[in-house]
């Protein structure tokens, strides 16, 4: 049985944020599948059909803006909003202007970020 609520896809390596984000966006009405890292999203089923991806900039290996930057150059525009905890004024205003669906500054309230969600499923890519 295949589920009608939207799939967000979360990437960050923090364990502890991934399930806190599940949680999260599982009782607000949508389906989340987690990943690690880069890699294993792209290895997964998944990253083909998210409504939304929400993507931590720094991750070993592949960053959150190299993922984002390879799904673009291979169009495949996913609503992405970048999430991370060593950012500035700056690095948001940049991933704004590359076509980020937001960013947010962790730690961020619940509620920031499912509303930075739901424009993103509503607008879509």
């Amino acid at each position: 049985m295949t589920s009608t609520r939207p799939l967000i896809a979360v990437v960050d390596d923090d364990v502890s944020v991934r399930r806190a984000l599940a949680r999260l966006l599982q009782a607000a009405g949508y389906h989340a599948e987690t990943f690690a890292d880069a890699e294993a999203f792209l290895a997964h089923p998944a990253s083909h059909s998210p409504a939304c991806l929400i993507l931590d900039v720094r991750m070993p290996g592949m960053s959150g803006r190299d993922l984002y930057d390879h799904l673009r150059a291979q169009r495949r525009a996913i609503p992405t909003i970048f999430i991370t905890g060593h950012g500035d004024s700056r690095m948001a205003a940049r991933a704004i202007e590359a076509g980020a669906a937001g960013f947010l500054l962790k730690p961020f309230e619940d509620q920031q970020l499912l509303t930075a969600v739901q424009g993103a499923v509503s607008n879509g890519p």
